[in-house]
């Protein structure tokens, strides 16, 4: 029972057969396989990384514009939940690379096509998240601080310095962490995995679930990796995501690789 092999096997757990158990140190070894990568891609990882700064830096200046500036954090949160399962070019890039192939740019942007039905319905699931999560967050807001203005400062004060504040920092750091396992455990290979093989969306939904679940330790490092990069990425006025968003595209392909069987 002790063979990684056999309590994969032996697991109740739907596809648990087409899951591998991975050590803790892992997650570190698909970081620097994903680098490497990035630097043999050069410029259609880099460029299709800036395409994603320019969504974030966009729809903050909307939300801001709109007066809806209280939407900002969540909606940053909400990237950092739904963002890097937005990175099927990424895959596809890693997949050439792996493979021996020249990737392209044009390549990486039309990857979807191979399995064109599953790949949308789930970016399509994986929308419909963010905007889920976007509304908790505005309901959380208007109950914990119905009279408070919108502006930037007085959102800190309240926030920080008053007991509504607290309700709404301790709620919405429960509910933030509730829907951000489920979006990690039903992300973490399905997107590689459609890229990947002919399955539908519920098939690679739930291996990537119970894939997580079976590695729950390594994927507990990894979760804390991709928060740790993207999060950096995002401080750095979105400018940084042109960097780390690609990295942790290529290195969820490795990650992919090693612990769904082919």
């Amino acid at each position: 029972m002790s063979d990684p092999e056999v309590q994969t096997n032996r697991s109740a757990l739907p596809y648990a057969e087409n899951v591998r158990l991975v050590g803790t140190d892992q997650p570190f070894r698909w970081l620097t396989a994903g680098w490497r990568d990035f630097r043999r891609a050069g410029l259609i990882s880099v460029v299709h990384g800036l395409i994603f700064v320019i969504a974030g830096v966009a729809l903050t200046l909307g939300l801001a514009s709109a007066g809806l500036t209280y939407l900002i954090a969540p909606l940053i949160a909400g990237f950092m939940l739904v963002g890097p399962g937005m990175t099927v070019s990424f895959y596809a890039t890693s997949r050439d690379l792996e493979a021996g192939r020249q990737p392209s740019f044009a390549g990486a942007l039309s990857a979807w096509r191979v399995n064109t039905a599953s790949l949308l319905s789930l970016g399509l699931l994986l929308v419909i998240f963010l905007i889920v999560w976007m509304r908790f967050a505005a309901v959380i807001f208007a109950v914990c601080f119905p009279y408070t203005p919108l502006d930037v400062q007085s959102l800190l004060n309240a926030a920080l310095f008053t007991s509504d504040g607290l309700v709404f920092l301790g709620v919405g750091t429960i509910v933030g962490a509730g829907m951000a396992s489920l979006a990690f455990a039903f992300g973490a290979f399905s997107l590689p995995m459609l890229l990947d093989r002919k399955v539908g969306m519920l098939e690679a939904v739930v291996t990537s679930a119970v894939a997580v679940v079976l590695n729950a330790k390594t994927m507990a490092v990894w979760a804390g990796l991709v928060v740790l990069f993207t999060g950096a990425g995002m401080a750095a006025g979105y400018v940084g995501l042109a960097v780390t968003l690609p990295l942790i595209g290529h290195s969820t392909w490795h990650a992919y690789r090693a612990v769904i069987r082919g």
